[in-house]
């Protein structure tokens, strides 16, 4: 990776992360939780970006809902981005859901088990 896509990686995520709590969230009252952008990542041609998000919602089906929404704009969000953003071209987003929390979490427990069986 290159210093120049780590840049433009961190710039994405500061831009969309605003895009989502700020214009987003106005036009849909509905996109609930707590919602981050965790990573994003550029492509090396710059054409596609991954952008992982993480909700925290009430449920499950609230977390399922908010992302369907921002995976349902993320046309809106590419046009908001392109107002901000100071490049030629803006890459065309593809939102996935970040599971390390999760996965953190099924580790710990894990390890606890581990510790359990010790004692």
């Amino acid at each position: 990776m290159t210093k120049r896509t780590e840049r433009l990686d961190s710039e994405l995520q500061k831009e969309i992360s605003a895009i989502i709590s700020g214009a987003l969230k106005n036009k849909f009252p509905e996109l609930v939780g707590l919602i981050s952008v965790t990573e994003v990542n550029v492509s090396p041609d710059l054409k596609t970006a991954k952008v992982y998000i993480s909700v925290y919602a009430a449920s499950p089906a609230a977390q399922e809902r908010s992302l369907a929404i921002i995976r349902e704009n993320g046309g809106f969000v590419r046009h908001e981005l392109a107002r901000v953003m100071r490049t030629r071209t803006v890459p065309e987003l593809t939102f996935l859901p970040d599971r390390s929390f999760e996965y953190g979490a099924k580790m710990d427990a894990l390890f606890a088990d581990l510790h359990k069986d010790e004692t």
